[in-house]
């Protein structure tokens, strides 16, 4: 039996978003653009998403694969397109050929959250070490999150984005136990960010987990 653990329709990809979904770390595909819409989707065992993208292929061939991959214990699958009609319908024959619905997957669980304002260069410093753009500048608010299942911090970071235009993403970790979210920018735009991710986590329908 395949477990649906993530079934994510993300639409109108934000342009930092798209861009960071784009970068080769996470891009081993096909890089999505902006504007597009996105089917992410996590099942267990790992391997059983390999026929996740064949239903998918075969029902809707002119999507793009943006990142198929395998970790020890979850299989991973992103689709975009710029016709969300493409995307359902992949959706609809993958859920078919599980025999699962999308309320079968994992409702989101945030395991923190914390606003930091005027962060102190050296703490900046430190965050940024791996950054070679899209960087966290002393003196701004720095927005935390940790989620599961790992997935949702994407559409975490999307709709922050788009609700609060002038955070910068400054990093997204989407594979893992759990996914992280950094955002950073002026208070003000911190909070609005949360809140977004707060109403849209808040009502995705779903199963609890064993947390």
């Amino acid at each position: 039996m395949t477990e649906l653990r993530v079934y994510l329709l993300i639409e109108n990809l934000a342009r930092q978003f798209a861009a960071y979904m784009s970068t080769p770390t996470r891009a081993r595909g096909y890089p999505p653009i902006q504007g597009e819409h996105s089917l992410i989707i996590e099942v267990a065992p790992a391997l059983a998403i390999h026929r996740i993208c064949d239903l998918a292929m075969k029902t809707a061939p002119d999507m793009e694969p943006g990142l198929l991959y395998t970790e020890r214990q979850y299989g991973i699958l992103e689709l975009h397109a710029r016709d969300l009609g493409y995307l359902t319908a992949a959706g609809a024959a993958i859920l078919n050929g599980i025999g699962r619905e999308a309320a079968d997957q994992l409702k989101p669980r945030t395991l923190y959250a914390d606003t930091i304002d005027d962060v102190a260069d050296q703490h900046a410093i430190i965050l940024n070490r791996t950054r070679e753009a899209s960087m966290l500048l002393p003196g701004q608010s720095l927005l935390l999150y940790e989620l599961e299942p790992a997935l949702f911090a994407l559409v975490a970071a999307n709709e922050a984005e788009k609700a609060a235009p002038g955070v910068t993403i400054v990093d997204v970790q989407m594979i893992g136990a759990s996914g992280r979210v950094f955002l950073a920018g002026s208070h003000r735009d911190c909070e609005r960010a949360r809140n977004r991710i707060d109403e849209v986590l808040g009502s995705v329908i779903g199963r609890a987990g064993k947390g």
